[in-house]
């Protein structure tokens, strides 16, 4: 079993972090959770690593379309509205127009990769990030600090949702974007003080 203090978790600081100049204070909230950084990259991604960093079948993207519907549900709209702002209700057809967003979005400029070590990374990450939707996220979160979008504003201005930050969800995860990520890259061991020793 590995010891709790080695999990690694996989982030990226996505283009309107890095042009928020929050790539800085992104690393200083992780690091005052005693989390420390192993590797970090600038990199601009390329169309094609974005495309095979999502998954491509069906049921995955059929969700993205059911997440939209759900959300314009939530807020007094309906398929028709879906009808209007995507050309289509049908809802493999909406989460590929979301997906195809993602991919823009996330080559528009350039991005910070890196990966976080330390006790329960991938769910102490996770939690100093905050929910998916920046609205939604509370105040002393990345996100609820940092923005306040949301999947209708993104969806009517057709764009993908602007919040700052990709964190693995899963250990799995986290061990799969790594490898996809940095490959033969060096991932860094060291010792922090006062919490490693």
């Amino acid at each position: 079993m590995q010891q709790p203090k080695e999990e690694k978790t996989f982030v990226i600081v996505k283009p309107d972090g890095v042009r928020k100049g929050l790539v800085g204070e992104i690393i200083k909230r992780f690091e005052q959770r005693d989390l420390k950084v192993v590797a970090l990259e600038l990199f601009q991604a390329t169309a094609d690593e974005i495309d095979n960093h999502y998954p491509k079948d069906e049921k995955w993207i059929r969700r993205l379309g059911e997440k939209t519907l759900s959300t314009y549900e939530k807020y007094g709209r309906d398929s028709s509205d879906l009808q209007k702002d995507f050309g289509s209700s049908d809802l493999l057809e909406v989460g590929s127009v979301v997906r195809g967003w993602l991919v823009t979005y996330l080559t528009s400029a350039p991005m910070v990769r890196m990966v976080v070590q330390g006790v329960h990374a991938v769910d102490m990450v996770r939690k100093i990030v905050g929910p998916t939707m920046p609205y939604m996220a509370e105040i002393g979160t990345i996100r609820g600090d940092y923005s306040a979008d949301s999947a209708i504003s993104a969806n009517v201005e057709k764009r993908a949702v602007y919040n700052l930050i990709h964190a693995s969800e899963t250990p799995a995860e986290a061990e799969h974007e790594i490898a996809y990520w940095f490959g033969d890259k060096t991932i860094h061991a060291y010792k922090r003080f006062g919490i490693d020793e």
